[in-house]
Order: C-alpha cells, then sequence, then structure tokens
C-alpha cells in the first residue's frame, strides 16, 4: 500500500489525520499503533525517511513517556541512543508520536494538514 497511518483510535489528532484522508478519498493502511507498534526494523526506516531524528518520534506529552522519565531521569532520557529509542519505541506503542503518515517514501510525524495534502499529491 503506497499510503499508511500509524494512529491509536483514542487519539483526536489521528482522528482528525483520518478525517481528512477520508474526506479526500485516499486509500489508505491502517495500523494500530498501540497494538502493533512498529518494529525496530520499521522504525529505522521510519526515521531515516523522515529526515528527524530517533527522539522525534517521542511521544513526549504520554503517561509512557513521563514514566520513562521518571524512572531513568531527564538527563538519562535525553542521552538515549538512536538504537536504545528504536528499541524502546518497538515494545511500547504509547511511547510513540502520533500520527504518523508513509506516502511511498515519505513520512510525517505528527498531524499537519498541508504537509499531508503536499505528501499525497
Amino acid at each position: 500500500m503506497d499510503v499508511v497511518l500509524f494512529a491509536y483510535d483514542r487519539c483526536d489528532t489521528c482522528r482528525k489525520a483520518r478525517a481528512l484522508l477520508d474526506l479526500h478519498g485516499i486509500d489508505y493502511g491502517l495500523v494500530p499503533l498501540v497494538e502493533t507498534p512498529p518494529t525496530e526494523p520499521e522504525l529505522e526506516q521510519l526515521i531515516a525517511r523522515s529526515g528527524k531524528p530517533a527522539r522525534a518520534f517521542f511521544n513526549t506529552s504520554g503517561q509512557s513517556y513521563r514514566a520513562l522519565v521518571a524512572e531513568r531521569g531527564k538527563a538519562a532520557v535525553a542521552a538515549l541512543g538512536d538504537a536504545e529509542i528504536r528499541a524502546l519505541l518497538a515494545r511500547d506503542g504509547k511511547l510513540v508520536k502520533r500520527p504518523i503518515l508513509r506516502v511511498r517514501d515519505t513520512v510525517l510525524v505528527g498531524f499537519d494538514p498541508d504537509a499531508y495534502l503536499r505528501a499525497l499529491r
């Protein structure tokens, strides 16, 4: 499938992203991010295609991230390497910033309607 949306059904922003895709008649695959988090190799590809650092894929406003910081400390989390970040994200889909839109070789993290429409052209 050319267009894939990684989303969480309880996330308002994910619902907005789905509504935009539906409104424009875009056929897309839906990956339930919490139930089926991307694997480490998938995350490596998504991160590389996004052009963003691995830590940009952290959902820093979520409970899982806050628990990680509480457990390890802010400095330790800030010092995590890409491989460890990918491993953490692959184990806990709630740690992953959402939604993630993959359109062929383009990956967008978060929801920006204009960026989505540009990528879908």
